[in-house]
């Protein structure tokens, strides 16, 4: 501790410390250290763990500490070390002095494998995102995947899905996300042709994103339609792409007027989102909150309560108020209040349909309160304009089924049937059938995810083993046979 008060003390007057942790610069050459093991072993495991301890040290990266890793990293002179340098702003010569000479005492490691070179653009890339460069991250992740294409190698396919993922969003960023479409689509062509499985499904939750910020669902549906479906996932990241792709799926089944699927697939994608993905988990609650109303289901109250989403789902925690009551004028105040937020989150023309979920709701309350009733009072309790529209939305619903009624149009009036028991029904049995086919998939995934040890080790035991059942078995067979000659 005394030591290290005096050099404080000593570098205090010379501003010579660098602008950036110690620690920093070694933790991402221990990092490229495995990587580069990953990349020899053939191991993916290897590289998915570097991106992690790469996630956790991404707010310490400073432009002096990734400028003395590209040049411990990188050839001399090579094309990527030359134009990775170029984005990177330059630091004070002094700091730079210090930090190589703080690692000067470790021999310079220059690396030819296209592992580290990815790495070193995604770090690059990362950084520029993170600074708010956007101009100049747009530039750099165009040259990190003319790059990509050129590499066909299996432990460069899970950094080439994040380097995707970066490509995208620097021009979502900038607004020029109609530009690298065709990009997209031929990227997604290459990923196919070397059946690199989380580059296709990385690059079909990007080519859907692109396709619905536009609005172009037809075109969405029919790229999804068409590209392959893969459900067995045994790494996090591959997870995290398929809960997305669920997510645009349930959006497009929503457009679409399929609120079933929609729902299962939103209510899918916010269960496999994972809990620091926090702004994902929201708007897959707001669609699946909006897509069960439309279902004329009411959400539970612990859904809007859930831990860091109470202040976003409020609006939608008043929206559901207003349809579970009824309330016509309840539902447009509150459609009024919050439309900013709807249009923001787009979905306002959801919103839109649920005005006849509203009335029907509140036409099912009066049917159970009522046996009967008059049309005109039936206009007044819903805040309807006339009787005539009263009528044909009584109509509709006996039509529809959402209420058992009968409709006397001599007497202008609506007569309530007795309610029945559910429980002799069929819906229990439906609703508990699919909550067993939901855990036997949960199970069945979670089979498939399973990744046992190799069991190389156990070769001398099981040849012991071998001889003591072949033995057991011989005894047991002649056990068996003496007792059968007893019998006769």
């Amino acid at each position: 501790m005394t030591q290290d008060v005096e050099m404080k003390e000593q570098a205090a007057p010379s501003n010579s410390l660098p602008s950036f942790s110690p620690s920093t610069l070694h933790h991402l050459k221990e990092i490229a250290s495995l990587i580069e093991t990953g990349a020899y072993d053939r191991e993916v495991r290897r590289i998915l763990r570097a991106i992690r301890l790469t996630m956790a040290l991404r707010r310490k990266l400073k432009a002096s500490a990734l400028s003395s890793f590209l040049n411990f990293t990188l050839i001399p002179g090579s094309e990527a070390l030359t134009r990775l340098s170029s984005f990177l702003p330059k630091e004070d010569e002094h700091a730079m002095e210090v930090d190589t000479a703080t690692s000067a005492p470790q021999a310079p490691a220059k690396h030819s494998l296209p592992e580290i070179e990815i790495y070193c653009y995604l770090l690059v890339l990362m950084f520029l995102i993170d600074q708010k460069k956007y101009n100049e991250a747009k530039a750099c992740s165009s040259a990190s995947i003319a790059r990509l294409k050129n590499i066909n190698r299996r432990t460069v396919d899970v950094l080439a899905a994040r380097l995707y993922f970066y490509y995208s969003l620097c021009h979502e960023l900038t607004g020029d996300l109609a530009e690298i479409r065709g990009n997209l689509l031929s990227l997604h062509r290459i990923a196919t042709l070397r059946h690199d499985e989380l580059g296709q499904e990385t690059l079909l939750n990007l080519l859907l994103r692109n396709y619905l910020h536009y609005n172009l669902y037809d075109q969405a549906e029919k790229l999804r339609s068409k590209a392959p479906r893969f459900e067995a996932h045994s790494n996090q990241q591959a997870i995290i792409y398929f809960a997305g792709t669920l997510f645009y799926l349930g959006k497009i089944r929503t457009i679409q007027l399929e609120y079933t699927d929609a729902k299962e697939c939103l209510l899918q994608a916010a269960r496999k989102a994972p809990i620091a993905a926090l702004d994902f988990r929201v708007q897959c609650n707001k669609w699946a909150i909006i897509v069960r109303l439309l279902l004329g289901e009411i959400p539970e109250r612990t859904v809007f309560m859930q831990k860091g989403m109470e202040k976003a789902l409020r609006p939608y925690f008043e929206l559901t108020n207003a349809v579970r009551i009824g309330d016509l004028e309840l539902f447009r105040s509150v459609a009024e209040k919050f439309s900013s937020t709807f249009s923001s989150d787009r979905t306002h023309n959801l919103i839109v349909r649920l005005r006849h979920n509203v009335i029907r709701t509140g036409l099912r309350n009066i049917s159970i309160s009522y046996s009967r009733i008059s049309l005109v009072d039936v206009a007044k309790k819903l805040r309807l304009d006339s009787v005539a529209d009263a009528e044909s939305i009584v109509a509709k619903a006996i039509r529809d089924g959402a209420i058992d009624a009968i409709l006397d149009h001599a007497s202008r009036c609506m007569l309530s049937k007795e309610t029945g028991d559910i429980y002799s029904m069929t819906e229990p049995q439906t609703v508990f059938n699919s909550r067993i086919a939901f855990c036997l998939n949960m199970h069945n995934e979670a089979v498939r995810a399973l990744r046992f040890p190799p069991n190389s080790h156990k070769e001398k035991e099981s040849a012991e083993k071998r001889r003591e059942r072949q033995q057991q078995e011989q005894e047991l067979a002649k056990h068996i046979a003496e007792e059968d000659d007893d019998e006769f």
